[in-house]
């Protein structure tokens, strides 16, 4: 695949710093973080030299950033005032040369922020990217008291880095966090910008390379799902000359009594996602012989799907039920030489029944797995906070355990391969929290399975589908609320063809930028 955005933990982004700060002339990272900062404030969030710039700046190199920023703003004639959490005496070296550089040109410090002041941006330079589930630290006291006000000033915010109170590997809020309404992230993009509560602090994401080139000291294994990559995966254009035949056929068991929507619903996404021919194995044989909403389904009883021959992948579990009678389907289903998708209540069969675990992990043909949090959590017999508090490992461990491709549903959603690779989505909204919107996904990555595509292929081509096309029925229907996983399947659709046969690329995902650390420009 081409078009590879890649992603960074902080441990890569700390060696990078170390290899960066030993080079025979090491770069001042810091002065070109600030540079690039402050000119992204001024280019983008203030208007005129009158306005009032309020930074706050912390005890780390990320209130060295702050520092350099205040500098150049104030150079610039902007009304700037720096409110410094610590003593001077308590900044490591390189932050503390920052802050005399900004003493030099008459900046003042403050230790508190000034009251009856009018402010136009904040920068937020107190935390960065320290913090994380190992060393178990959170926003308090003065900290939690600074973030509160900020975030209740409803003037924009510049997060440097990262929003403070964010952790930059899993996306967990540490207390409190700054809500960003632009985060510029320096040297690499970070894992917590993108997943769990990511999504909803940074606001716009810049990032800042400084010059670093990090693919001559890293090697990535995680990347993003954006419109770049998303265009590298569509399926060509159909031939004229094909049938039916030629787009493959998808079998989907599922749709116990009370549950028969959630089949359908799957049957229809791989119908009009463009299987050329999709069975529903229908658990409750006593509800529905034809659907007359959609009649090209064809509907038989589960058993009578494997007798079939000409099916090309199986998608197990949507409004399966855990009743025990269903878990034989499962069980029939993970012994065959098909490509399957796993969804639902067949991730449930398989956290409580050891046999069929044993026979997911031997497969030979490959699996998906389509777990949300709480499905993930009983997969791993963990707690859901457990998952969510480590979504990255959560995500990785299931692909380990399980011998398969999988995807963390939720906020940023997380597919994984069984050799190691990490891609992080960024196309959806809160739209999806709505019932059937899983068994849709289930049914989307049925149809790209029958298409040409590979596995992975397929589920990350699926995943940003399905968040994209709730993107473009957020924007037509002005907010999130009341959207349904039936209108999803048309917006999909609608997306598809038109990335395929119009020529028009995909053009939905978080708006990342990238700046030069020279000018501040961007590009």
């Amino acid at each position: 695949m081409t078009n590879l955005t890649a992603i960074y933990q902080t441990a890569e982004i700390r060696k990078v710093e170390r290899i960066a700060t030993a080079l025979t002339n090491p770069p001042n990272l810091m002065e070109k973080a600030g540079l690039a900062a402050a000119q992204i404030a001024a280019n983008r969030l203030l208007n005129n030299t009158q306005d009032g710039v309020l930074i706050l700046a912390g005890p780390g190199n990320n209130g060295g950033d702050a520092f350099v920023v205040a500098r150049y703003l104030k150079q610039w004639q902007f009304k700037v005032t720096l409110v410094l959490t610590v003593t001077c005496q308590q900044l490591p070296y390189d932050a503390k040369q920052a802050l005399d550089a900004w003493l030099a040109v008459e900046g003042e410090i403050q230790y508190e922020i000034p009251t009856g002041k009018i402010w136009n941006l904040v920068i937020d330079g107190l935390l960065g990217i320290g913090l994380s589930q190992h060393n178990n630290r959170k926003l308090e006291g003065k900290y939690r008291q600074l973030v509160n006000l900020v975030n209740a000033m409803s003037v924009p915010i510049l997060a440097l880095d990262i929003p403070s109170g964010l952790g930059s590997d899993d996306g967990c809020v540490y207390g409190v966090a700054i809500r960003a309404t632009i985060t510029v992230t320096f040297i690499g993009l970070k894992t917590g910008l993108f997943t769990n509560n990511g999504v909803e602090y940074c606001g716009e994401i810049i990032l800042c390379e400084l010059d670093l080139d990090l693919s001559a000291w890293l090697v990535p294994h995680i990347w993003i799902i954006n419109k770049q990559l998303v265009n590298s995966l569509l399926p060509p254009p159909r031939a004229a000359n094909s049938h039916k035949g030629t787009f493959g056929s998808v079998g989907i068991i599922g749709g116990s009594s009370g549950m028969v929507g959630a089949a359908l619903l799957s049957g229809k996404a791989a119908l009009k996602l463009g299987s050329g021919r999709v069975y529903l194995g229908l658990i409750a044989t006593d509800v529905l012989t034809v659907d007359t909403t959609q009649p090209e389904l064809m509907l038989r009883k589960s058993g009578e799907l494997f007798k079939l021959n000409n099916l090309n992948c199986l998608v197990v579990g949507p409004g399966m039920g855990i009743n025990p009678g269903t878990c034989s389907w499962l069980d029939q289903a993970l012994d065959t030489n098909l490509p399957l998708v796993l969804d639902a209540d067949a991730l449930n069969h398989i956290a409580v029944h050891a046999h069929l675990a044993k026979k997911l992990q031997q497969r030979k043909a490959p699996t998906i797995l389509t777990p949300h949090a709480a499905e993930a959590a009983r997969l791993l017999g963990k707690e859901t906070v457990n998952i969510q508090n480590d979504r990255m490992a959560a995500a990785m461990m299931l692909a380990q355990r399980f011998n398969c491709y999988a995807v963390l549903k939720g906020a940023g959603s997380i597919c994984v391969t069984p050799d190691g690779k990490y891609y992080i989505n960024t196309s959806g909204n809160p739209g999806l929290s709505s019932a059937g919107t899983g068994d849709v996904l289930s049914g989307i990555l049925g149809a790209l399975l029958t298409q040409g595509l590979n596995v992975e292929q397929s589920l990350l081509l699926a995943v940003y589908l399905h968040g994209a096309a709730a993107d473009v029925l957020l924007q037509k229907q002005g907010g999130p609320l009341g959207m349904t996983a039936s209108e999803l399947i048309n917006s999909a659709r609608y997306l598809l063809n038109k990335w395929i046969y119009s020529g028009d690329s995909v053009n939905l995902s978080t708006n990342i930028l990238n700046c030069s650390a020279d000018n501040g420009l961007l590009k």
